[in-house]
């Protein structure tokens, strides 16, 4: 199981990776794989500012759809377009291509609610 150290995480299984105020924002590797093979990544909400565990969008499996909740508040900035054609990399590269949103962050004490890797592993039973 791939849970990156250097990423916080939300107990929806959404990773996050900070750079200043900006948070990319993607499904964790164990989400992918109880998800199973991924056809469509729907994101409706670029340019609006959500508040913290808003739905964002939405994932679509073979078998199921799953809402996508927003781990931080602030204006969605920034929709990785290669999922239009390419959903399937949130399954081949969950913490690199298959990144979702970007996010100006607006409450950066949010950022102390998050998970850790190890408090993430543990939530999973890793």
């Amino acid at each position: 199981m791939n849970i990156p150290a250097n990423l916080k995480y939300t107990k929806d299984h959404e990773w996050v990776s900070l750079e200043g105020d900006i948070a990319t924002v993607g499904i964790t590797d164990f989400a992918q794989k109880e998800l199973g093979d991924i056809v469509y990544v729907e994101v409706e909400t670029l340019d609006q500012t959500l508040s913290q565990d808003e739905v964002f969008g939405t994932v679509e499996a073979v078998k199921t759809v799953s809402d996508l909740f927003l781990p931080l508040s602030g204006e969605i900035i920034e929709f990785n377009e290669e999922l239009e054609t390419t959903p399937e990399a949130v399954n081949t590269d969950a913490y690199g291509k298959g990144w979702m949103i970007k996010v100006k962050i607006s409450d950066a004490s949010e950022i102390d609610g998050l998970l850790s890797a190890e408090a993430y592993k543990e939530l999973i039973g890793a």
